[in-house]
């Protein structure tokens, strides 16, 4: 369980129920939600845009009138982190007028607002990331270096705008490879050869944490030349990442850091009994204890209250840099002001108000 992700859904819900406390916004209305979990993977990404899309209700409509199954389950989405993913489901609720709103996904061709109208987002586009990176490569003199970039959207458009700003500023460029940390190992292999016998020392690295992490621990078991690591903003304020030596003296341009109050208060506010409510939530305490929630793990011993979720250090639990969070706090009070443009005056809410997602 990827214990970072966790925590950008837990801070939708408690924004959500900031929100409702509120008296300012949304007034008397009290807003749901649904959570899906994508897996990082474009499959089940479109699944869970269908059920934003459809409902999950199980009928099937035989009549002449589509008046209630054309009626759209969510008027918004927050969501999904990575670009690839991102694209597919709004090429989908796009068809239906349904906006969405990440946190994380900076592909610039998300962008284009032809192929993508109703596409938004609470963190810059790459176009701007990879000019900067440029910048930066000319301004310490570093003129002969190497890429490598995640063989996604993300990786891809975002190395390709960055070796435009980089032959305009005069950067030479010896190698630019690519892989996925789901492709076979070869292709790993191959890439990490590459940096071994090559002559740059400095190489610029647009790569997800998980590939970037892979990568490092190929590249580990025969360890090349001392190197200077230029990061994107996937991986570069990453604490997991940032252990390896080999990391040291990384650079690259993160995500502000911010503060939330109460959020971390309310994410130590969970209980054995809370946790079984949701299967996320009974994955995490159960990975997090080395305990059986339900009792059905084979050989776990099971979770007696005894454990202490106070007592965990994980990226669950961190506090200490919200710079992604702070995107998903963003984003769910978007969608809210928004809501509230649609159904609100100075004062109050039309809670039988009829409105369309395209409206929000």
């Amino acid at each position: 369980m990827n214990f970072r992700q966790l925590r950008f859904y837990r801070a939708m819900e408690f924004t959500i129920h900031e929100i409702n406390n509120r008296t300012d916004l949304l007034p008397g209305i009290t807003l749901g939600y649904q959570i899906h979990d994508s897996c990082s993977e474009v499959p089940m990404a479109v699944k869970a845009a269908f059920q934003f899309a459809n409902g999950m209700e199980p009928f099937f409509n035989d009549s002449d009138s589509c008046s209630k199954s054309a009626a759209a389950a969510v008027p918004a989405v927050v969501g999904d982190s990575p670009s690839t993913p991102s694209i597919s489901i709004t090429r989908l609720l796009g068809l239906f007028g349904i906006p969405q709103v990440s946190h994380y996904a900076t592909c610039a061709c998300l962008s284009d607002k032809r192929q993508f109208p109703a596409f938004f987002r609470t963190i810059p586009s790459d176009h701007h990331q990879a000019a900067a990176l440029a910048k930066l490569v000319k301004h310490f003199g570093w003129t002969w270096i190497g890429t490598v970039r995640s063989d996604t959207d993300y990786g891809n458009y975002g190395m390709a705008s960055f070796l435009k700003a980089a032959q305009e500023e005069g950067i030479c460029v010896e190698y630019s490879e690519s892989y996925y940390r789901t492709q076979p190992r070869s292709i790993l292999e191959r890439v990490a050869n590459v940096i071994r016998r090559s002559t740059a020392r400095v190489i610029v690295a647009f790569l997800h944490s998980g590939d970037m992490r892979f990568l490092l621990e190929e590249l580990a078991r025969q360890p090349p030349p001392p190197l200077q690591w230029i990061g994107s903003e996937a991986w570069i304020t990453d604490p997991a990442i940032l252990r390896f030596n080999m990391c040291a003296g990384a650079i690259g341009f993160g995500i502000p850091r911010s503060v939330i109050p109460g959020l971390r208060e309310f994410l130590l506010d969970l209980s054995p009994a809370q946790a079984l409510k949701s299967p996320l939530l009974t994955e995490f305490w159960e990975s997090s204890f080395s305990c059986s929630l339900t009792g059905s793990s084979v050989g776990a011993r099971k979770c007696n209250g005894s454990e202490d979720i106070r007592a965990l250090q994980n990226p669950y639990t961190d506090t200490s840099q919200l710079r992604v969070t702070n995107m998903v706090y963003k984003a769910t009070y978007a969608i809210a002001h928004a809501i509230h443009g649609v159904i609100c005056n100075d004062t109050q809410c039309d809670k039988s108000a009829k409105f369309t997602p395209w409206q929000v």
